[in-house]
């Protein structure tokens, strides 16, 4: 089966995009966001399942459902933004991978250049990779990792 979508999953406060910190974040929304994302998608010829929340526990059954669609073969994958929930949630890494996710981190900032307490992150041991700091473009270059890591799968 070919994959058909990509999962885009952001966490808490990125519903507050424009208006929250425009000097850390810049000034697009998260509605802008998506549609950066979207040409992304088209380009790996999959469908786009964009979301945002402000609630742990959501973001853990996206991420199982996530999970599931990529053990189906129908998601590439998914690009996490967990926003705080990077620092602190060990149930959103443990979902991850537990439910196998092939799973890229992005961060608008460059969080590494913030707060010492954004050093760490639950998420990267259990991602493919990390992205940050690069605003907007983060989404689409993680979205354009998770279908070139599936066109090196299918020439093996």
């Amino acid at each position: 089966m070919t994959a058909t979508k990509v999962h885009v999953l952001n966490g808490p406060n990125l519903n507050l995009l424009g208006a929250r910190e425009p000097g850390v974040y810049g000034s697009g929304t998260l509605d802008d966001l998506r549609r950066r994302c979207e040409p992304a998608a088209a380009a790996a010829g999959v469908d786009l399942d964009f979301r945002q929340s402000n609630h742990e526990g959501e973001l853990v059954d996206w991420v199982h459902e996530a999970g599931r669609d990529a053990a189906a073969g129908v998601t590439l994958g998914a690009v996490l933004n967990l926003g705080a929930y990077t620092h602190t949630s060990i149930a959103l890494r443990d979902a991850v991978s537990g439910a196998g996710l092939p799973a890229i981190e992005v961060h608008l900032s460059n969080v590494h250049a913030r707060e010492p307490f954004r050093d760490h992150s639950h998420l990267a041991p259990v991602a493919i990779g990390v992205v940050a700091g690069l605003g907007p473009d983060g989404y689409a270059y993680a979205i354009d990792a998770l279908a070139r890591r599936r066109e090196h799968s299918t020439r093996r």
